[in-house]
């Protein structure tokens, strides 16, 4: 944070606190005397009128203890721009902290299962309510808490893979992470609507679902110009490029003939973050096991 940005928090928090400690004091009246009186300030209310009286002393040091206090919390702890507080603490700290006495506590038991093969791991009962554990914490935001996925995340419990579902493969996704993208109009950036029309109907014609046959036809010459290299001749895909295969009826992004040209217009940017920043090896050992477990 610039020192212009860090002032100006600064000034605002404390012109805050003190103003509110200003306004108590400078609107209170005395506070010697319990005597009540009938006067109201001269606000009505739906007929409700409330009395001119002074606050009850416990109320006004109440006020005054909130304002001695916000003091103290902000010497001790950040909240004055650039100032880190006296005791040194922060969010980032903190959390470092608690993982690392997480490590220390839990790191035993996963790592009896690090050096066990993925296959052998998802028959373990044991290691498979971890990894359930495991995927709930880093996984089902996406892909959903039953790994059956959603619009533009991946089911995971199907045989569909975009790069792949063997252990290794699984094992690479979650270490490294995986960006997928689909660029727009494939490797043919000039192509017109027309051309578009009828690339969309040469794919839909790879499951029989083509709206014009006519179309379809031309669009093979469109295919071979804008997707072949990434999807194949026969429109089965690449797992090593994570080019999903075009002839099953499994779609990241819906299958019917506007979500495709949309994707093909538009194309798709995706991007599944790398855990192995995150999780030790030990504990992606076994979320991969988990996750081979969906659909083996």
């Amino acid at each position: 944070m610039s020192t212009f940005w860090s002032i100006w928090i600064s000034v605002i928090v404390l012109g805050t606190v003190f103003g509110c400690w200003w306004l108590l004091l400078a609107t209170r009246k005395s506070q010697t005397t319990d005597t009540e009186t009938d006067k109201t300030v001269g606000h009505s209310f739906d007929g409700i009128e409330e009395y001119d009286n002074p606050l009850p002393k416990w109320w006004f040091y109440l006020f005054v203890a909130t304002c001695i206090f916000s003091l103290g919390y902000l010497a001790l702890y950040p909240g004055l721009g650039n100032f880190q507080g006296l005791l040194g603490w922060s969010s980032t700290g903190q959390w470092e902290t608690e993982m690392q006495e997480a490590d220390e506590r839990y790191g035993e038991l996963y790592a009896k299962f690090g050096d066990t093969p993925v296959p052998e791991l998802a028959e373990n009962d044991d290691a498979m309510k971890m990894g359930q554990r495991l995927f709930a914490n880093n996984c089902a935001t996406c892909h959903g808490s039953a790994g059956r996925g959603s619009l533009g995340f991946p089911n995971l419990t199907d045989d569909d893979w975009l790069y792949g579902g063997d252990p290794d493969s699984i094992l690479t996704t979650l270490h490294e992470g995986r960006n997928g993208n689909m660029p727009a109009m494939g490797t043919m950036p000039n192509m017109t609507n027309a051309q578009v029309d009828q690339v969309v109907n040469f794919v839909l014609s790879f499951s029989g679902r083509e709206k014009d046959a006519e179309a379809a036809k031309k669009g093979e010459e469109v295919y071979a110009q804008a997707c072949v290299a990434c999807h194949g001749p026969d429109g089965k895909g690449n797992q090593a490029l994570g080019a999903p295969n075009l002839t099953d009826n499994s779609w990241l992004y819906g299958s019917t003939y506007d979500w495709i040209r949309e994707t093909v217009v538009n194309g798709r940017q995706n991007q599944m973050p790398a855990q192995g920043d995150r999780l030790s090896d030990d504990q992606i050992q076994i979320l991969a096991a988990y996750v081979y477990s969906l659909s083996n």
